[in-house]
């Protein structure tokens, strides 16, 4: 089973994309900031990170460079999934490493195709 590290500081957020990607049979962790992603990723290997921008204690962004540079990077695709949409953001988040950027609000068929993308589907 593949596993799926949501990290965005909504409840909602998080809810909705647990219920997608259980759907799909992802097994499914969450952190609410980049430190606790982080934390997660020292315990848990995951196959794909669904990385909000904007969360307090440590941003998409600086969790990404971090999750990048460090030992325990097992790889894990990186989506940004973010309110975020200037093209900016986009070209700084792929060359910080990411793999993918979907906007919110999405979908399942959006949340299908970028895994696809990005081979985790």
């Amino acid at each position: 089973m593949k596993s799926c590290l949501i990290v965005d500081d909504s409840k909602v957020i998080r809810k909705v994309a647990r219920h997608i990607l259980e759907t799909m049979n992802f097994e499914v962790h969450e952190a609410c900031d980049g430190q606790e992603a982080l934390n997660s990723c020292l315990e848990n290997k995951h196959d794909v990170i669904l990385l909000d921008w904007n969360m307090p204690i440590m941003s998409g962004m600086d969790f990404l460079k971090k999750y990048r540079l460090s030992e325990n990077n097992n790889d894990a695709k990186v989506i940004f999934c973010t309110t975020e949409n200037g093209i900016g953001h986009i070209q700084a988040a792929i060359s910080a490493g990411a793999d993918e950027y979907v906007m919110k609000p999405f979908d399942r068929t959006t949340l299908e195709s970028k895994l696809q993308i990005v081979g985790c589907s």
